[in-house]
């Protein structure tokens, strides 16, 4: 950073930049208030420079694979929650799925992320077999998982049978605001155990939360932050809430696009190397969000490989964006629109950078 940019910079961005902190007393602010825009521009500018420091213009694109609707537990927040007698509900089988990765493959992924509720159909004998298959068929390819918690014995055995990274969002860091979200059967403390247990493990791990959640407050989004200090994460994944009908929290709004941007940049500022999504979110909640999520620091984009015919169903809000540049088989239009905001999509396995 040359010196005119530092002098241009206020004085807490020049220390969030150098020292990838802020004291609680000048980042709670950044959490509670409305800012400028001149204000956000600042800051975006600053996570743009990092993020092009550290991995240039490269977006990794992920293959995401939503491959049950089928869910266990009851979060008041969740389209797919147990309770929710209107979802369509479904299951890919093993072949499915590998079909899925078949596609993705000649689309040029070479990671692919299975997504799903905790389906107690997918036993750890069903999961490993699955994952095996894929690791076998697709040696070169970087496996995520994303379902939920499960026993240290299961995160061990599917580390084994060839996955890669795991994705756990925490979703909020705060004990009592973590039971206004979950039904009592959910207990943030075995979450963290979890998050624990897989960093124990091996997986590059993953975690983040909902921005604009009920009941959130800028003191929980704090805490958020420093339990993310705490793990250090490879990737960050955080979007805005927005409700579903048949949902407890159907009438609640949604979270603020503009305070996701912002804590995107902050992440960027705070987790250099981190790797962190656009999310299906910010594309749903504006049809341009994912391109400001990138320009907000954001290097990670996770297009939809599921079949078409099941996409509609695994609907965890309402309205989700799932085709256009959503969609896997429309990559053309996901790089010209990856390109026109400045960046260029990356089709490498993309592991977490690491400092030297």
């Amino acid at each position: 950073m040359d010196q005119r940019e530092t002098d241009a910079q206020p004085a807490w961005l020049q220390t969030l930049c150098e020292t990838r902190d802020l004291p609680d007393d000048d980042l709670l602010p950044l959490l509670e208030q409305t800012q400028t825009a001149s204000f956000d521009a600042a800051l975006f500018a600053a996570a743009d420079r990092v993020r092009r420091d550290i991995y240039g213009d490269a977006v990794y694109i992920r293959g995401l694979i939503e491959f049950t609707n089928i869910c266990r537990n009851d979060c008041y927040y969740c389209g797919i929650r147990r309770s929710n007698s209107c979802a369509a509900r479904y299951r890919l089988d093993k072949e499915d799925i590998l079909q899925c990765c078949r596609t993705g493959y000649a689309l040029g992924f070479r990671t692919f992320v299975l997504q799903g509720g905790e389906d107690p159909y997918f036993t750890d004998a069903r999961m490993c077999d699955i994952v095996s298959a894929i690791r076998t068929e697709f040696p070169d390819c970087a496996i995520t998982l994303s379902l939920g918690e499960r026993s240290y014995e299961s995160y061990e055995k599917l580390f084994c049978a060839g996955a890669n990274r795991y994705l756990l969002r925490h979703e909020t860091a705060n004990e009592a605001h973590y039971r206004q979200l979950h039904p009592p059967q959910l207990h943030l403390q075995h979450r963290m155990e979890c998050l624990l247990a897989l960093r124990k493990i091996g997986y590059q791990v993953g975690s983040g939360f909902m921005v604009g959640s009920p009941f959130q407050r800028g003191t929980y989004l704090l805490q958020d932050l420093r339990f993310l200090q705490k793990l250090h994460p490879e990737m960050i994944g955080i979007g805005p809430f927005l409700p579903h009908a048949d949902t407890p929290f159907a009438t609640y709004p949604a979270g603020s696009l503009a305070l996701t941007l912002r804590l995107i940049a902050l992440l960027r500022l705070m987790f250099p190397y981190a790797l962190i999504p656009a999310t299906t979110a910010l594309a749903t909640i504006d049809p341009c969000g994912r391109e400001m999520g990138l320009k907000a620091g954001a290097n990670v984009v996770m297009p939809n490989l599921s079949p078409p015919s099941v996409r509609e169903k695994y609907r965890l809000y309402d309205n989700k964006a799932a085709s256009g540049a959503e969609a896997a088989e429309s990559r053309r239009l996901l790089e010209a629109q990856v390109a026109a905001a400045g960046y260029r999509v990356v089709t490498a396995v993309g592991d977490a950078k690491r400092e030297e």
